[in-house]
């Protein structure tokens, strides 16, 4: 297992290869869908596994759901993809360590959730063509209770399940991060991800897919404006849960461990005095 300072120095230099990416503008776009569209795929198992079970009544629904979500970030994290959610938590160390600058790291948070938005609305257009969500499915019927849930619920309470979403994912990555064996950290993952599911809180990425299925099926509480919302309050709650709370508190620990565990400087030995050389008189 890596030790906390050198799991914050993986992160930072993956923090410099984010904001280096960004000048390759195509493959940053690829990169940024295929990481929307992986998450959109823990939508889809979510409502087809949970779906039938919601339909019912069954209190274990929320835990079926939350079990079978983590194939997602696993997807994300073995695949590959640039994900918002964990980038938050990545640049804001590369940002603390002075690896990044904050207005580029800000710049490329931006445009990943830019190209995590394009990811999850081609992804859900492809599901709502294929039917398997239709509303007369049960996870059709499962994706317009999520989405009037979410529709009810006030702006600060969309913020809060942000910081505690984003809290739980990026303890997650910061798991994968610091451990060696692939199936602790796929473990580690699962298990991170099963609470913020099963508890109900909201992921930005994620809802990109959600509100862009009910968008193209027509949902009553699904408009532009709940959607805007939605991204505009979670994600903020996302950046803060994943930045500050578990980005900027490891990071700090870090910068204070290697503080106070720096040798000395190294103080020159007292040496001999040198007579200087007589000048020529004049």
């Amino acid at each position: 297992m890596l030790t906390i300072p050198e799991a914050v120095a993986a992160h930072a230099d993956a923090a410099v290869h984010k904001v280096d990416l960004i000048r390759t503008p195509g493959l940053f776009l690829v990169r940024t869908a295929l990481a929307g569209a992986y998450i959109g795929i823990g939508v889809l198992i979510m409502v087809t596994a949970g779906g039938p079970l919601t339909a019912v009544g069954s209190p274990w629904a929320p835990l079926v759901n939350g079990a079978v979500f983590g194939i997602a970030l696993t997807i994300v994290l073995v695949a590959g993809g640039e994900l918002a959610t964990s980038a938050m938590m990545v640049l804001t160390q590369g940002a603390m360590l002075g690896r990044v600058g904050w207005g580029r790291a800000g710049l490329t948070l931006v445009a990943c959730l830019a190209g995590n938005l394009l990811g999850a609305m081609a992804f859900a257009g492809l599901l709502h063509v294929s039917g398997v969500l239709a509303p007369g499915t049960a996870g059709g019927a499962a994706i317009a209770g999520m989405i009037e849930h979410k529709a009810e619920a006030t702006t600060p309470q969309l913020v809060v399940r942000g910081v505690l979403c984003n809290l739980l994912v990026c303890l997650a990555v910061w798991c994968w991060a610091r451990l060696t064996s692939e199936t602790a950290r796929i473990v580690a993952v699962f298990a991170c991800v099963l609470v913020f599911i099963t508890s109900g809180f909201e992921h930005v990425v994620a809802n990109m897919t959600t509100f862009a299925l009910g968008l193209y099926g027509g949902l009553p509480h699904a408009t532009v404006a709940e959607f805007a919302r939605n991204v505009a309050a979670v994600g903020l709650g996302n950046t803060i849960g994943g930045g500050l709370l578990v980005g900027a508190a490891y990071a700090y620990g870090a910068r204070q461990v290697d503080a106070t565990s720096a040798p000395p400087p190294a103080v020159a030995a007292p040496s001999a005095a040198v007579p200087a050389p007589a000048l020529p008189r004049r």
